[in-house]
């Protein structure tokens, strides 16, 4: 398995434990939720049950015992099963008979799909775990679902008969670079450097996602046949997305579409002036779905402590779909070639890669020999006015050692050179923001690239650090 170690760990340890678990997994969808929870419980499994996506409450009900009947082929339903409390009379008369001496495993997937509104299941799960399942040593019971706000507030942070019961909290996110560096060497494919934090920028680290690349096929190959072709497993993808995730996904789909335009990011204002979402709760539910699942990332501009916070949209495949997808859908998948060489798509990758950059923090930090020193992270931009010229810091790093990384990110097709007229507007750079902020720390100009620094005496002025983007993915 690559990654999830930790994971692993925790989940195998419930397995040896001398005391029933619960365990809730949560994620976004295409995270390989339900991947890392078979490899792991599989041979424990004692019953399996996954929720079907907009059925009803009947429907759920029988898919449900129709998989008891499956673990318990003595099972002998008398009567019409048309209530969930029927359906765990059932349930734990059939978990009352396994074997004590291993443990057992119940695996409840789509738990969001199955708990229909009114229906009293979560309850009567919560009372089932409370009133049996905790009490003996021989379970382990697994919820997960990919509406991870759901997860957390009807389970994890349940007031009610869940409060405080989950014993082990995991949410999975999506491979960093090294993961996904080593995910497609696993599958014989030795993409450069560049090449990874390409398909990175375009797929973001899914496991399903980066699954579908085929050896021997180039970066710009796979994407067209993966996200352009008519038989492309993403094609489509973002259609369901949204809806497979949220209830009011309209809210939630506004939100991103108006992020999906601001490369730098929007304040809360200007997001509900331009998505057109209702102040208030419907836009603050949306939000706080969006940022709990990883889609949008909120930040503090550099010196703000409270107010002024920046949305950006950081789901890579979300940023591609509009971007480069949508209004594409009816032609034929060629026009991925000429969009990849267009410089909207060489403008484009420049911004994906500061994303990249600000989603892997800690990589940085590790190469720049300060993983255990505390830092915070921000941007930093200055309007031009008649008198003065408008500038921006793509990643700042404000380290508690008295240091102040100033870093550029940069894609480039071929080596970085770094020009006269540029060095000097990083000159001028550094020295407007000591005066802008009156920071007294120590301001390193920190350069993160997807190919080499070419030296020369401009480089040499400027260029405090230099990391290449092969450094990430040790």
């Amino acid at each position: 398995m690559i990654g999830r170690k930790a994971q692993t760990k925790a989940m195998t340890d419930a397995i040896k434990a001398k005391k029933s678990s619960f365990v809730a997994v949560t994620g976004r969808r295409r995270v390989g939720k339900t991947y890392l929870i078979r490899e792991v419980y599989e041979k424990n499994f004692c019953f399996t049950v996954t929720g079907i996506q907009n059925a009803d409450l009947q429907t759920q009900i029988n898919n449900f015992v129709q998989k008891i009947a499956e673990y318990n082929k003595d099972l002998l339903v008398l009567g019409a099963v048309d209530n969930w409390q029927k359906v765990f009379f059932v349930f734990k008369n059939y978990l009352k008979s396994l074997p004590k001496n291993k443990k057992q495993v119940i695996f409840i997937d789509e738990l969001p799909w199955i708990s229909t509104p009114k229906s009293g299941f979560i309850q009567l799960l919560a009372h089932l775990w409370n009133d049996y399942l905790s009490l003996e040593q021989h379970f382990i019971l697994v919820v997960c679902g990919s509406a991870t706000s759901w997860i957390t507030q009807n389970i994890i942070n349940d007031k009610g008969g869940f409060h405080n019961r989950i014993n082990l909290p995991i949410h999975l996110k999506p491979f960093t670079l090294a993961e996904t560096n080593e995910f497609l060497k696993s599958k014989n494919i030795n993409y450069t450097p560049t090449g990874i934090s390409e398909i990175y920028m375009t797929l973001g680290g899914l496991p399903y996602y980066l699954e579908q690349i085929q050896r021997g096929e180039s970066v710009t190959k796979a994407i067209e046949r993966i996200c352009f072709s008519e038989t492309g497993i993403l094609k489509y993808e973002y259609n369901n997305l949204y809806k497979a995730l949220f209830t009011n996904w309209e809210n939630h789909e506004a939100i991103v579409a108006c992020l999906a335009k601001s490369h730098n990011g929007l304040t809360r204002e200007s997001i509900i002036e331009n998505s057109k979402v209702s102040a208030g709760g419907p836009y603050t539910r949306a939000m706080n779905d969006l940022v709990l699942t990883g889609f949008v990332e909120e930040s503090l501009p550099f010196g703000k402590k409270k107010r002024g916070s920046i949305y950006r949209l950081v789901d890579e495949f979300s940023v591609f779909y509009h971007q480069f997808m949508k209004g594409n859908e009816k032609k034929d998948a060629s026009i991925w070639q000429i969009i990849s060489n267009s410089q909207k798509y060489k403008i484009w990758k420049g911004f994906a890669f500061e994303t990249l950059c600000m989603k892997h923090i800690d990589e940085i930090k590790n190469a720049l020999g300060i993983r255990n020193v505390y830092t915070e992270t921000s941007c930093f931009s200055r309007k031009g006015t008649s008198t003065a010229n408008g500038f921006q810091i793509d990643l700042i790093i404000d380290r508690k050692d008295a240091t102040i990384n100033l870093c550029e990110c940069k894609f480039y097709e071929s080596n970085f050179v770094i020009s006269k007229k540029y060095a000097q507007e990083i000159k001028q750079r550094k020295t407007a923001f000591a005066q802008e902020t009156g920071t007294k720390k120590m301001l390193v100009n920190t350069f993160i690239a997807n190919e080499d620094l070419i030296e020369n005496e401009h480089s040499l002025e400027v260029v405090d650090v230099f990391m290449n983007v092969s450094e990430l993915m040790q």
